[in-house]
């Protein structure tokens, strides 16, 4: 069975391969928008990848500095930015449309895993080649299958450049052989997913973790806050952002780019703890997106609690649920699990021992007390809630798996 996987590592780069990289990177960027002009412009009749290819060779050999990007890397945005119009037409996602020097993240494709040319050169260190860049030395932190470990199953068919707060990262595709997965042998437990207890088993264990920054950078990153408003009040608007703001947002967005790192880290860890655990996992099919809106309102019908419901939007947004559950699902899959998403009225609600939603049941955040003249049952809120997911994908999965174990 083959299969396909990333892996991202960061790249060394000296002062001069980091200004040609960003060169490529904005010649990417631009070659997009400039492409994009083309296509919207263009009659209807006349728009085709070969029309579009002409005039992308054309630009390279009229405009000198698109030069600098890789013909082939030329080509891969072509291909992404019809597949971004193949997935409008699908339904899919919205319309392409032109993507600004401030907000979009700079990227280049190398779309032949052999132009790369990795090897290892020690126990923390390996080497590729970049196009027009040369040798570049990047941290080794997972075993690829270059050299004598590689053939036509197990090889890297491609990566892309990507540029972050903590500089240039190279994302590998790679692609494996590996034998059917089995079915897990492990149990079925749920999740419920959290703020205050962010991950809460119903086997009554919590999986917990601490602040994604220490004391000291969130003083830091409160400074740099407060320091990057003060000098944007001088700013006249329409104009480019001085070198000592522009200064101030890097550093801000290395100190959050640290927290989520640290947050992948942990999610990471703990999916692959309960994906070797369990068989089966239930968890929550939550509308995420619907429960960070804002509660401001219009100024006809202005919103209450606005200041606490966009501090619990942060707070959710922070903890990552969705991520949660992409992680899981697919190191699930890889061991012979399952994934089961329940529907989330009333898991918080309803008592897990008898079965019924009483007024009155969850009085406080984390306590639980059944309000039932023959239950009473009592535990914690995010158990009891957990239990009820759990209840609800072992009746989901009853006609898949063998009796519950």
């Amino acid at each position: 069975m083959k299969r396909q996987r990333g892996h991202k590592a960061l790249l060394s780069l000296t002062s001069e391969q980091a200004r040609k990289l960003d060169d490529q990177g904005h010649a990417a960027r631009t070659l997009w928008n400039l492409l994009h002009d083309w296509w919207v412009m263009a009659p209807k009749c006349r728009r085709s990848l070969a029309a579009a290819d002409r005039a992308i060779r054309q630009a390279r050999k009229e405009i000198a500095w698109l030069g600098v990007l890789p013909a082939q890397a030329a080509q891969q945005v072509l291909k992404q930015y019809h597949r971004a119009w193949v997935n409008c037409w699908e339904g899919r996602a919205s319309a392409p449309n032109f993507k600004s020097r401030i907000r979009t993240r700079m990227a280049v494709d190398v779309p032949q895993g052999r132009d790369l040319q990795v090897k290892r050169l020690s126990r923390h260190w390996g080497q590729l080649c970049i196009p027009k860049i040369g040798l570049v030395r990047f941290r080794w932190t997972k075993a690829l299958p270059v050299g004598k470990r590689a053939d036509k199953l197990n090889r890297i068919t491609g990566a892309r450049l990507v540029k972050e707060a903590h500089g240039w990262h190279i994302v590998f595709r790679v692609q494996t052989e590996v034998p059917g997965s089995e079915p897990h042998t492990g149990a079925l437990v749920g999740i419920d997913r959290g703020v205050v207890v962010p991950l809460a088993l119903s086997d009554g264990t919590n999986r917990e973790h601490g602040p994604w920054l220490t004391p000291g950078e969130t003083d830091r990153l409160r400074r740099l806050e407060k320091a990057a408003a003060r000098k944007r009040r001088h700013c006249t608007p329409g104009e480019r952002n001085s070198s000592r703001l522009t200064r101030t947002y890097d550093q801000i967005a290395r100190l959050r780019a640290t927290a989520t790192r640290r947050a992948r880290d942990w999610q990471h860890q703990t999916t692959t703890d309960l994906a070797d655990t369990f068989a089966v996992v239930g968890v929550e099919d939550l509308a995420i997106t619907n429960m960070i809106k804002s509660a401001r309102g219009t100024a006809e019908a202005p919103g209450k609690h606005v200041r606490q419901k966009a501090t619990l939007n942060r707070a959710i947004a922070g903890e990552a649920w969705g991520r949660t559950v992409e992680l899981l699902a697919y190191k699930l899959a890889d061991r012979g699990g399952h994934l089961v998403k329940v529907p989330a009225p009333g898991t918080s609600l309803r008592c897990s021992a008898c079965g019924f939603t009483t007024p009155g049941s969850r009085e406080t955040q984390a306590g639980f007390v059944c309000k039932a003249a023959s239950c009473g049952y009592e535990d914690n809120a995010d158990t009891n809630a957990a239990r009820n997911i759990k209840h609800a994908a072992g009746q989901a999965v009853s006609g898949l798996l063998s009796p519950r174990r």
